[in-house]
């Protein structure tokens, strides 16, 4: 692959070793689309996903593509009485990162971040390099290197 992104510029400078995987140079597709391009397992796939806490805070969710995050069990697993999506404008402004090209790794500040604990059964997983397009494939133990992150169970 000819272009690095920050993602990967992180997980360098962290000696956390990473395979890239790039899926066309089209807009956004949805996670599931980015899987069967790959030829991946969607279940080893994550999406990031941005949200809002009633107390104001912002929290970070990786879960698989397949999924859909389950806002109860992701407030209950950050300790607040309700988290909400984003808006999609604010996403930009806020990580750094635009629709469909969000990681967990490199936004602008660090959020609290939860990882669904369906990760920890594979040996690498992939999720967004930080540009739409664009993968990369670490394990979860790796992960930590770059970014600080708990296991829980968030989906539906």
């Amino acid at each position: 692959m000819s272009e690095k992104t920050n993602v990967m510029r992180i997980l360098e400078q962290k000696k956390a070793p990473y395979r890239s995987h790039q899926y066309g140079q089209g807009g956004a597709v949805s996670g599931k689309e980015a899987a069967a391009i790959l030829g991946e397992d969607p279940a080893r796939v994550f999406k990031t996903l941005v949200t809002e806490g009633k107390s104001g805070a912002n929290y970070v969710f990786v879960i698989p593509v397949a999924c859909e995050l389950d806002l109860k069990k992701a407030a209950k697993a950050v300790g607040e009485k309700s988290v909400h999506m984003v808006p999609q404008k604010e996403l930009f402004p806020l990580t750094g990162y635009v629709h469909g090209g969000c990681s967990p790794i490199g936004m602008k500040k660090y959020f609290r971040t939860t990882v669904h604990e369906t990760a920890a059964q594979f040996d690498t997983i992939l999720f967004s390099a930080g540009k739409v397009g664009y993968q990369v494939e670490v394990s979860p133990e790796d992960l930590k290197k770059a970014v600080r992150y708990e296991l829980a169970d968030v989906v539906e």
